[in-house]
C-alpha cells in the first residue's frame, strides 16, 4: 500500500471506542442475543437495523448497562469502552451512564423547566462549581442539541410544553450535558413528524464530530442517510456489519439482502 493511501485510511478510520466480544443476553430462560462481536468506532454514527424483536435495542442497552434494571436479564461476554470492561464489579453504572448518554424512542423530558432538565445531570455528577458554571453548561448543551435559539428566552418554562421534535432535541441536550463520550439513540425519530425527523437527523450528523453515536432505527432510509457503519441484526444474531454503503449496495449475507430488499422484515 502506498504511503498516501495509508494516510487516507488513517484519516478516515477513527479509533475503536466500543469493543464487544461474545456477548449473550438472556431474559430468564430465553436467549435474546447470541455471540455478538463488534467494534464501534469513535466519532462515527453506527446504525443498528433489523426486524422488530431482533435484538438491536437489547444490545444497545448493554452498552450503558440499562439491562441491569431488568431483574430477569443476564448479560455475559465482554464489552469495553476505551479498553475498560464496563461490566467490571468496580464500575459504577451511574458513572457509566454519565459517560454513555441515552436518548429514547419517545421524548421523555422531566416534569421540570427546560433549564432544570439539562442541569439535572451536571448537578448530580458535580460538574459545576457554581451557578455561572451551570449556566454555561446548560447553554452549551442546548446549543449542541440545536435548540438554544428556540428556548433561550423561556428557559424556566416547562420542558413538557415544547413540541415533540423540540422535546426530543431537549432530551439530546440533556444527554450531552454530562459530557458523555458515547451517545446511544433508540429509535429517536419514530415518534416525530418528517420535519422534526429531518432536524434530528441533521443534529445526529453534527454530533458525530464529538461523540461515538449508536442509533437503533427501524427505517433503512434513515440508516442510509445518517450512518457511516451499519449492523444488521436478525433473530438475536449480528448477521453482518460494515460500511453503510456496502451493507446497502453489496451485502455479503443473503439474509441482509432479503431484509434490505423487503423480502423479510
Amino acid at each position: 500500500m502506498k504511503d498516501t493511501e495509508m494516510l487516507e485510511q488513517n484519516v478516515t478510520n477513527h479509533p475503536v471506542k466500543i469493543a464487544a466480544r461474545n456477548v449473550q443476553v438472556y431474559y430468564g430462560d430465553s436467549q435474546a442475543i447470541r455471540d455478538v462481536d463488534i467494534d464501534i468506532n469513535d466519532k462515527t454514527v453506527t446504525a443498528f437495523i433489523g426486524p422488530s424483536g431482533c435484538g438491536k435495542s437489547t444490545f444497545l442497552r448493554c452498552i450503558n448497562r440499562m439491562n441491569d434494571t431488568i431483574d430477569a436479564a443476564r448479560v455475559t461476554g465482554d464489552i469495553r469502552i476505551d479498553g475498560e470492561d464496563i461490566y467490571d464489579k468496580r464500575v459504577d453504572p451511574v458513572q457509566l451512564r454519565a459517560k454513555v448518554g441515552m436518548v429514547f424512542q419517545k421524548p421523555n423530558p422531566f416534569p421540570k423547566s427546560i433549564y432544570d432538565n439539562v442541569a439535572y445531570g451536571p448537578r448530580i455528577h458535580g460538574l459545576a462549581q457554581n451557578k455561572a458554571d451551570l449556566d454555561g453548561i446548560v447553554e452549551q448543551a442546548l446549543r449542541r442539541g440545536a435548540i438554544w435559539d428556540e428556548v433561550k428566552d423561556r428557559l424556566h418554562a416547562p420542558g413538557t410544553g415544547l413540541s415533540g421534535g423540540q422535546q426530543q432535541r431537549l432530551c439530546i441536550a440533556r444527554a450531552v450535558a454530562t459530557e458523555p463520550e458515547v451517545l446511544l439513540m433508540d429509535e429517536p425519530c419514530s415518534a416525530l413528524d418528517p420535519i422534526a425527523t429531518a432536524q434530528v437527523e441533521e443534529l445526529i450528523d453534527e454530533l458525530r464530530q464529538n461523540y461515538s453515536v449508536v442509533i437503533v432505527t427501524h427505517s433503512m432510509q434513515q440508516a442510509a442517510r445518517v450512518s457511516q457503519k451499519t449492523a444488521f441484526f436478525h433473530l438475536g444474531n449480528l448477521v453482518e456489519f460494515g460500511d453503510t454503503d456496502d451493507i446497502f449496495t453489496r451485502p455479503q449475507d443473503p439474509r441482509t439482502e432479503s431484509y434490505i430488499t423487503g423480502r423479510i422484515g
